[in-house]
Formats: structure tokens, C-alpha cells, sequence
């Protein structure tokens, strides 16, 4: 059995959509793989910023407590002396 060449054509152009199709799939694997690679340090930096103001409100946290030592410590101060 052999293909006539209208057959053969019609098995080139099969075989060059085929083709396009995957450079297009390659294609886009790339970008994709470009994107994550990108979300993944954005993620990276927000995290970091992240554990950045969590120090720095555990920090407030610690200095607003002190403050609040002190202010009671003075507080009570007052109230002993005989006014």
C-alpha cells in the first residue's frame, strides 16, 4: 500500500501542526517556569517582610509593657507619698 501525494501532503501538514503544537507547549512551559520562578521570590521577599514586622511588633510589645511597668511602678510611688 503507498500513499499517493495528496496522502503524503496531508501527512506533512499532520506532522507540522504537531510540530507547532509543541513549540507553542514548550513555549509556555518556559514562561511558566519563569513566572513561578518570579512568584517564588516575591514570596521569598514578602516572607521575609514578614518575619521583619513580626520582630518589630514583638519589640513594641516588649517596650510597651515596660512602659507600662514603669508607669505603674511610678504610680504607686504617688500613692505612698502623703500628699
Amino acid at each position: 500500500m503507498t500513499l499517493g501525494p495528496l496522502e503524503k501532503e496531508m501527512d506533512i501538514e499532520q506532522f507540522d501542526i504537531l510540530e507547532q503544537k509543541i513549540e507553542r507547549l514548550v513555549e509556555t512551559i518556559k514562561q511558566l517556569r519563569q513566572e513561578k520562578e518570579s512568584l517564588a521570590e516575591k514570596l521569598q521577599i514578602q516572607e521575609e517582610r514578614l518575619s521583619d514586622l513580626n520582630s518589630q511588633i514583638e519589640e513594641l510589645k516588649a517596650s510597651r509593657d515596660l512602659a507600662k511597668k514603669k508607669v505603674l511602678s511610678l504610680l504607686e510611688k504617688i500613692e505612698q507619698v502623703d500628699l
